[in-house]
């Protein structure tokens, strides 16, 4: 019997992860990070990574947790917690069910308890196909549950960033969700529990500014924008000129504000390894 569900997990996790690719529809692509083309099919089997140059396509919520998690690992943490509209915000319904339709998720972060080579985990991915990945009060709450999930159940903590900051349409309560969430991490710290922060493309605002930045170790896929406000703002602000590759992930990690960058093709056996060296998670069974 365990064995039908986790076959049902699979399967229902390798449909939801189908429509997870922001590859463009051509059968030849174009690579926005060198600009040579690429059969689509070559660099979808590639997990979106362009094999010429190595450029990152995000991806979406359940097609990273389809690669990373162990086939039949997976199983959804609260699915039905939809954002509202708390201040009646004009247009927001509708901004929100044109993005439930287009990606197939309730919210911006789908969350999940499963296991990575074997070590068991909770993990939290923020998809910017929904509203750019912004943190509403309902992202902040299913965020601080996995944190309170793992917290109970002494399981590491892994959250992927993709994330434009606050969702404007709902105002202070946004921004409480900063606090909210580094408050749990806290909690959870207390506990001696491991914390992995994954930083993508981009990664930006209110979520930089709070649980982004408050991993244990702190990964970075390549080339991902990691900063609070973006690099124009910036220069607006100070009249100056930017470093070049200011705020990518390379510069961030020669600054020491990341750990280590890691192609996407690596990012399982590293995180499995981290998972195994800190010896929190215990297997998979």
């Amino acid at each position: 019997m365990n064995n039908i569900f986790q076959k049902r997990r699979a399967r229902l996790l390798a449909m939801k992860a189908l429509r997870g690719t922001y590859l463009p529809p051509e059968q030849i692509i174009t690579c926005p990070g060198c600009g040579q083309e690429s059969p689509r099919r070559e660099v979808a089997d590639n997990l979106s990574v362009c094999p010429k140059c190595g450029y990152h396509w995000p991806v979406g919520a359940y097609y990273r947790l389809g690669f990373l998690l162990d086939a039949g690992s997976f199983r959804e943490l609260d699915p039905k917690l939809p954002a509202e509209n708390p201040l009646s915000f004009p247009g927001y319904p509708e901004k929100l069910q044109t993005a439930r339709r287009r990606t197939g998720l309730s919210e911006a972060v789908v969350t999940a308890v499963g296991a990575i080579q074997g070590q068991r985990c909770v993990t939290a991915v923020l998809d910017s196909r929904f509203l750019m990945g912004s943190m509403s009060a309902a992202v902040g709450e299913k965020l601080t549950l996995a944190v309170e999930y793992a917290g109970r159940n002494r399981l590491p903590l892994i959250i992927f960033s993709a994330s434009g900051g606050a969702r404007m349409q709902e105002g202070i309560l946004s921004l409480m969700q900063m606090a909210k969430t580094s408050a749990a991490l806290a909690r959870f710290s207390e506990k001696g529990l491991l914390y992995l922060s994954v930083l993508t493309d981009p990664t930006t605002g209110g979520v930089t500014a709070s649980f982004a930045s408050l991993g244990d170790i702190i990964l970075a896929e390549p080339g991902a924008l990691i900063g609070f406000a973006g690099p124009r703002v910036i220069e607006q602000t100070i009249g100056q000129q930017l470093p070049e590759g200011f705020q990518r992930a390379e510069f961030m990690m020669e600054h020491g504000f990341v750990d280590a960058i890691v192609p996407r093709a690596r990012l399982r056996e590293v995180l499995g390894q981290l998972l195994m060296l800190h010896g929190k998670g215990g297997r998979h069974g």
